[in-house]
């Protein structure tokens, strides 16, 4: 089967579509849709908004490749990225990097066998006062971090999967 959006993920497009002067500059929102829809954009994915946006293909993926917060592979159900900005790292992301791949199993980039967790490092999240700080999938923020604290939140969101 073709890759193409739900009935209600297409309604959202058609609707992105109305706040831009062209389909072109709907780009980064259809990506958001995809990624939530579709978990990652894959080559599929991007050719299928390249076809939404009477785009390119290598348009698409060459706008895609440059935007680290859009996924070109699979992630896990928890996708961990922990900032490794300066901020952070003065005050013991290493630690908390360290303390989540001895917890999971698994090295920055990449995901736990069961496909439960991925780790990542991102850059600046933007919030430096309250470094460390780590982002849960494409939202929640914990900050404050310590190895004690990240240990928690594994084994909570361990239970949810």
């Amino acid at each position: 089967m073709a890759v193409q959006f739900s009935q209600e993920t297409y309604r959202q497009f058609e609707e992105v579509l109305t706040h831009y002067p062209t389909k072109r500059a709907a780009l980064l929102p259809t990506f958001w849709l995809a990624q939530e829809e579709f978990g990652y954009l894959s080559p599929e994915v991007m050719e299928y908004i390249a076809q939404l946006l009477d785009l390119s293909p290598a348009y698409v993926a060459a706008v895609a490749s440059f935007y680290t917060m859009f996924d070109k592979e699979p992630k896990g159900k928890f996708h961990l990225q922990v900032c490794t900005n300066l901020s952070c790292t003065l005050v013991g992301a290493q630690q908390i990097v360290e303390c989540l791949e001895q917890k999971l199993g698994i090295k920055l980039g990449e995901t736990t066998p069961d496909g439960k967790f991925s780790l990542s490092e991102v850059e600046c999240l933007g919030s430096c006062g309250t470094a460390p700080v780590l982002q849960l999938n494409t939202g929640d923020y914990y900050e404050n971090l310590t190895p004690e604290r990240v240990t928690q939140l594994v084994e909570e969101l361990a239970k949810q999967a």
